[in-house]
């Protein structure tokens, strides 16, 4: 093969590959070992270290208290865990939906929007941010109508009675299905209690505990053979130690 032929010749690729193994030396010589907790990098402009930001980023007042109340009654306080309220749900569904899950930015969103089958699931054209405006606008027109009050200063009973109706479809709200609005709460305050305190939610890792879960650990090896047994391993978060409480 000549210098001129068409295609790669050896000498290019001998003189490449000495190219690539100089890069790769310069590279190693400058590693360097991490002593501390590195920043946070996939998907750095929403990542979860913003999560401790006071304040609700996402819910005005009137919105919290409603969700507040609402999480407090999907997952009441019991002698196994604290409420809904307490662990943070609302203040995990604040912060979905202040970041990318609110618009569904990664979703395909373009239609066409059909009612769908219940083996299909959810069909609809709202985003999460617009499911808590409209739902929650809606909820507060309903108990102001029917008990001129707002759904946080119900009584625990009637809240219930409330939440039945939206779960069984009966209640009419402007704007969105009743039964949609439900299911979206009810997965997100799921969602909440269970998910890494790093979010916002399950407060002092409280879910964690309460089922034995060891939360984010890197290495079970020592663990592999321990059949049978109960550890009681102290939980881990992502961001460390069950001492994570941040609050919204």
């Amino acid at each position: 093969m000549t210098e001129t032929s068409k295609g790669l010749t050896r000498r290019q690729l001998l003189k490449g590959s000495a190219t690539t193994l100089a890069v790769g030396a310069a590279a190693t010589a400058k590693a360097a070992s991490l002593t501390a907790v590195p920043q946070w990098i996939p998907f750095d402009h929403n990542g979860p270290m913003h999560y401790d930001t006071p304040g609700w980023q996402f819910f005005s007042e009137a919105e919290a208290a409603a969700v507040e109340a609402i999480v407090a009654r999907l997952i009441p306080a019991d002698d196994l865990s604290v409420s809904g309220k307490d662990a943070g749900c609302a203040v995990f569904i604040d912060r979905q939906l202040a970041g990318e899950y609110g618009t569904f930015s990664r979703l395909y969103m373009q239609g066409p929007f059909e009612q769908g089958t219940p083996m299909q699931g959810d069909q609809s054209a709202l985003v999460p941010r617009d499911r808590y405006r409209l739902g929650l606008a809606g909820l507060d027109a309903y108990c102001q109508k029917q008990f001129h009050k707002r759904f946080s200063d119900l009584a625990p009973e009637e809240q219930d009675t409330v939440l039945t109706g939206l779960e069984k479809g009966e209640i009419v709200l402007d704007g969105i299905d009743s039964k949609l609005f439900f299911q979206q709460v009810l997965g997100n305050t799921m969602e909440g209690f269970f998910a890494d305190p790093v979010y916002g939610g399950n407060r002092d890792m409280v879910s964690w505990k309460m089922i034995g879960f060891p939360g984010a650990r890197y290495d079970y090896r020592d663990y592999i053979g321990l059949h049978n047994q109960k550890l009681d391993l102290v939980p881990l978060s992502i961001a460390g130690s069950a001492a994570w409480t941040k609050k919204g």
